[in-house]
């Protein structure tokens, strides 16, 4: 009788565990990939966790190529991407929504010794393709007509990621295509770019500009982009100062697009678990407001409505 008694009580533990940890499983979130998108989904886990205490996430960076292929593997329940999809994503039937918007910069050191003349003239479209692609321009005396060799040290990244593609693009190439020393993460790039005197690099709004003052990181400059390839920085194309200003410059469509670009959650095919579709339907409602608090652009309410409709299909 002892003995069916123990048994008994160790079948029920079993049981128990098992119940247990299949809820644990069904209400904990995992999330991994692009590092732009990275600190807004932080930000959202916690605030979503004040109201709903039971759900537990799990999210990493690592790019936006990592975040595409945890999310097509199953690895993970939500990818974090930052470029446009891809037909290819589209045929191996990943489901996205978007969620905010914002821009790759492009940066330098803030000791860089051409400073003051690169924020006066900026550089164009072009300029940027003949240093990071073409290299046609290797010295930053080329963009100045001056006769000393100071030598543009290229950065770029080197995980496979959406700040690069999205660079790249604007620029008319692919990542592969953009030439320099290959830095992992946003993070790394910007302080590569801040430690090296005539670095040039790129890099998403939210690891140039911190969010509380609003300032550039220390050590980082950004370069304008001569929009209107007139061979100066316009009033108009003036909105780098500030946190605030490139954030509305992006939001009114004066940042060119690309680089300002939507960022997404990806999955394998539509995710089926509630607590999944609950959070993604928060984050493309009440969660909205902690957007620009988080230091990104909204997307206009008719992007929101597609996006619910297809969380709701």
């Amino acid at each position: 009788m002892k003995t069916i008694i123990i048994s008994f009580f160790l079948v029920t533990i079993c049981f128990l565990s098992a119940c247990v940890s299949k809820k644990q499983k069904e209400n904990t979130i995992s999330i991994s990939g692009a590092f732009a998108l990275y600190p807004l989904v932080v930000k959202w886990g916690e605030e979503y966790k004040k109201e709903h205490p039971e759900i537990r996430f799990n999210i990493s960076g690592g790019g936006a190529g990592k975040g595409m292929a945890d999310a097509l593997s199953g690895t993970v329940d939500l990818g974090m991407f930052s470029r446009s999809i891809a037909r290819e994503e589209i045929d191996k039937g990943v489901w996205w929504v978007g969620l905010t918007i914002d821009a790759v910069i492009p940066t330098i050191s803030d000791k860089n010794p051409y400073l003051l003349k690169i924020k006066e003239k900026g550089l164009t479209q072009d300029e940027f393709a003949n240093i990071f692609i073409h290299e046609t321009i290797t010295y930053w005396d080329n963009l100045f007509n001056t006769n000393s060799k100071t030598k543009i040290n290229i950065y770029t990244r080197s995980d496979a990621c959406g700040a690069a593609g999205t660079w790249a693009k604007y620029l008319g190439g692919a990542q592969e295509d953009l030439k320099g020393i290959g830095v992992y993460g946003d993070p790394g790039l910007a302080e590569a770019a801040s430690k090296d005197h005539t670095s040039i690099a790129y890099n998403n709004t939210i690891y140039v500009y911190d969010v509380v003052t609003g300032k550039k990181r220390p050590g980082i400059e950004v370069i304008p982009i001569d929009i209107n390839k007139n061979g100066t920085i316009d009033a108009e194309e003036n909105f780098y100062d500030s946190f605030e200003t490139v954030l509305k410059a992006i939001a009114d469509g004066i940042y060119p697009s690309p680089p300002a670009r939507e960022l997404y959650f990806v999955a394998n095919e539509k995710p089926q678990k509630k607590a999944t579709i609950d959070f993604i339907h928060w984050t493309l409602t009440k969660g909205q407001k902690y957007v620009k608090e988080a230091g990104y652009v909204p997307i206009d309410n008719a992007k929101i409505n597609e996006y619910l409709q297809k969380v709701s299909e």
